[in-house]
């Protein structure tokens, strides 16, 4: 059985959501490709730093440059048991490209585990994929997703918290690693002991 996931990105991902998850799972021994539309594996994308300061949303900074491993035109969603949705601002324009759509639509109707978090969920809405699907994300997203069918789940007030809503697992921002890369590993199949 494959081991690879699947990460999809673009400039100015959230710096935090595309390295600790891309290195966690490394670290559990998957195969990791990270691609972006328009961009080969030896290519970067920039990242943004987005904290949670006491205003009224999160601050942003520049981040650093992430190299892509995986040529994104190569990608066959056949190869991968997972898909892995960083947030930032990479999905509000990644959503335009057809063949991002595409991918997570194939990974939705062969119910493969998708990880989305923070902005990610934009992603799931423009693929249809969240009607009826109970999912949380950052909360100025709350808007687009029940107009998508979405159902909205509580987010704890420390920003923590995963929910699981069958091969979904959503998540609202980088604070809840944790708990949302342990629960994308559990619907993979994978267990964690220590």
């Amino acid at each position: 059985m494959s081991k690879k996931i699947l990460m999809l990105t673009g400039d100015y991902v959230e710096d935090y959501e595309m390295m600790v998850p891309y290195q966690m799972l490394l670290m559990l021994g998957y195969e990791v490709h990270t691609v972006c539309p328009n961009k080969k594996a030896g290519d970067s994308v920039k990242t943004a730093i987005h904290d949670f300061e006491g205003d009224q949303t999160y601050s942003e900074k520049r981040g650093h440059n992430f190299a892509l491993n995986y040529d994104f035109d190569a990608v066959n969603t056949a190869d991968y048991v997972g898909l892995v949705i960083p947030g930032g601002r990479a999905p509000e324009y990644l959503r335009l490209t057809p063949r991002v759509i595409e991918i997570i639509r194939e990974f939705n109707a062969d119910n493969k585990a998708i990880a989305a978090i923070c902005h990610g969920p934009q992603l799931l809405v423009a693929a249809d994929v969240l009607r009826g699907r109970t999912s949380i994300a950052y909360p100025a997203v709350k808007p687009d997703v029940l107009m998508a069918g979405g159902k909205w789940a509580e987010i704890n007030e420390t920003l923590t918290n995963a929910v699981v809503d069958g091969n979904l697992v959503t998540a609202a921002a980088w604070p809840a690693h944790p708990d949302w890369i342990a629960a994308f590993v559990k619907v993979l199949g994978a267990s964690i002991t220590i």
